[in-house]
Order: structure tokens, then C-alpha cells, then sequence
């Protein structure tokens, strides 16, 4: 399970994942890896819609889908990219900043998302309750996703 914990302005979710800290890294940085998790048991990212421009400045963006049909742009910019240990991006409009840590642990890896600067909207049970499903829906993609590809450096 994954445990989420708001602090202040500030939430961090851990989880130990069932795959190689390379296996992580693809589904974190390629465009099936990111549609298979993102949208986590609240929405879905339709695959066609996501994009990755892998390297400092570059966005990736993709569109949520709520199951009621409201759909959502969401759009970040990468900050910094550490293959495959660390990621760093930013949400422009509202400066949230999100830290991927991914590290070998065991028979798979301890990844931790620490976001910082959230806007008060997100300071909520419900976010940090997002953010693990979405943890969650991660796990589970690479539970099933035996053939995931190993990363390359950008």
C-alpha cells in the first residue's frame, strides 16, 4: 500500500513497487508508461494524448478523464532528470513542484513523490488520497507489465 502524509504545503507519498528501479523510470518518463498509471482509480489518460519532451525545459503533458467525461489538460516542465534515480518538474500555473525518488530496495524499488508549494485547492484528504491511488494504479501496471522495455538515457 502506499502511504501518503500532507504537511502543510507539502505531500509526500512513498510506496515499495514490484519492479527494477529502470522499470520505474519508463513508466515515469514514456508516454504508454504515464497513460497506464496517471489518471490512478479517479480518471483515465487516453494514450494518444500524452507527450514527453525528456530533458530540462521540456514538458510532458496529457489529458485526464474524470468518469463522468470532464476532461482536464495537465502540463509540466521538466526541471531536472537524474536517469533513473531522480525527476524534477514543475507545474507552471500554479509552481507546484513535484520530486520523483526511485531507489533500488530489495526484490524492487522504494519510490518516493514529494510535491511542494501546492496551492491551497490541494491540501486536502482527497489529494493525498489521489496521489496513492495513483501509487496504487503503478504498482499494478507493473505487477502486469512483465514486458515493460529497460530505460535509456536520455
Amino acid at each position: 500500500m502506499t502511504s501518503a502524509e500532507l504537511r502543510g504545503d507539502e505531500l509526500i507519498a512513498a510506496r515499495h513497487l514490484p519492479a527494477a528501479p529502470d522499470r520505474v523510470w519508463v513508466a515515469f518518463t514514456s508516454p504508454a508508461g504515464i497513460a497506464a498509471f496517471w489518471g490512478g482509480s479517479h480518471a483515465t489518460v487516453p494514450p494518444e494524448s500524452v507527450t514527453v519532451d525528456l530533458r530540462s525545459g521540456g514538458e510532458f503533458a496529457l489529458d485526464t478523464r474524470a468518469p463522468g467525461g470532464l476532461s482536464r489538460r495537465l502540463r509540466f516542465v521538466y526541471v531536472r532528470i537524474a536517469a533513473p534515480h531522480d525527476l524534477v518538474f514543475d507545474e507552471p500555473v500554479t509552481g507546484l513542484r513535484t520530486t520523483v525518488t526511485i531507489r533500488p530496495a530489495g526484490d524492487g524499488t522504494h519510490l518516493t513523490v514529494h510535491q511542494r508549494r501546492l496551492p491551497p485547492e490541494l491540501r486536502t484528504t482527497q489529494a493525498a488520497d489521489g496521489l496513492a491511488s495513483i501509487l496504487d494504479a503503478l504498482a499494478a501496471h507493473l505487477r502486469h507489465d512483465q514486458a515493460t522495455p529497460g530505460w535509456r538515457t536520455p
